[in-house]
């Protein structure tokens, strides 16, 4: 019997993992990305004043990270990659992982990482609950992964080709997280003092064509388990290359492509954390901290 409780399969973890490989054989590449996303994770790490002994990079597609990482000569520092190619060569213990199958002790790290890879997680809640148990006490996860707004030209414009050539339009581009939800899913969690921002980057191409082929160098091409198993007709992707251009160039020519990046950070409890206040506790009245005179609402 199936299990009802089991989450939907939206993405096909074989196949991303087959499409990582062929990337990597190809040589990597297409990391400018992950490069934008390290260099921030480093500058918000830099920010919290303490250090982190036991570190784990999960799940990020280069080791980027963790050469950033090992530049802060933690004790241990392990890069869980999704691929053996992807874990790299550094002063690190290298494991091939599955964020939905975690096989860490609990309690193993002070700091766990994750940068552009969250977002292929059909089970998300379950992936943080896990990532929760591998911190110890008082420990701090932080992530970034690709938003709901990542490659809205690129949907938009094929989704209209296909529409206009075949009479329906199959999925082809990944239905991203939402900032809204992040933040409630690391509460169910357990993480204490969440956090979640968002921000975005533009990058331009020639055309389609050159999108599409970052996008297989970084081993991002289409992996819904919904999608057409047909082959794609090349007049749908002619099409679309032409609505792109009409709908989303610069007045060069050149085509945008928006990436969203949605920021989420959060603790391991521990009884030294800062509490919220208990309701009816202030001590101080609302308007007097305003220095605005208090009136009575009669309706």
């Amino acid at each position: 019997m199936d299990n009802i409780d089991a989450p939907p399969q939206i993405f096909d973890r074989a196949l991303l993992r087959t499409r990582l490989a062929r990337a990597w054989r190809g040589g990597g590449g297409a990391d400018f990305l992950l490069a934008r996303v390290v260099d921030d994770m480093i500058d918000r790490l830099g920010a919290v004043k303490r250090g982190f002994p036991r570190a784990l990079d999960l799940g990020t597609p280069a080791p980027l990270l963790a050469r950033a990482l090992a530049a802060r000569s933690p004790a241990r520092l392990v890069r869980a990659a999704p691929i053996v190619e992807a874990i790299g060569e550094g002063p690190w213990e290298g494991c091939v992982a599955d964020h939905e199958a975690l096989d860490f002790h609990p309690g193993s790290f002070d700091l766990v990482v994750s940068a552009l890879s969250l977002q292929f997680v059909n089970d998300l809640p379950g992936a943080l609950v896990q990532i929760r148990r591998a911190l110890a006490p008082d420990g701090l996860f932080m992530a970034c992964l690709v938003g709901g707004q990542t490659l809205r030209e690129l949907r938009a414009a094929l989704a209209e080709a296909e529409e206009e050539i075949t009479g329906g339009a199959s999925p082809r581009v990944a239905p991203f997280a939402d900032l809204r939800d992040i933040g409630g899913l690391l509460q169910r969690a357990g993480f204490a003092l969440p956090v979640t921002d968002v921000d975005s980057a533009t990058a331009r191409y020639d055309n389609l064509f050159c999108l599409a082929r970052d996008l297989r160098a970084m081993g991002a091409a289409n992996a819904l388990t919904q999608r057409s198993r047909k082959p794609a007709r090349r007049a749908v992707f002619a099409r679309a290359a032409e609505i792109y251009a009409r709908r989303f160039a610069d007045a060069d020519g050149r085509i945008r492509a928006t990436f969203e990046f949605i920021w989420l950070s959060g603790w391991a409890p521990h009884e030294s954390q800062r509490k919220p206040l208990r309701p009816g506790s202030a001590k101080m009245r609302l308007a007097d901290a305003l220095g605005a005179t208090e009136r009575k609402f009669e309706p």
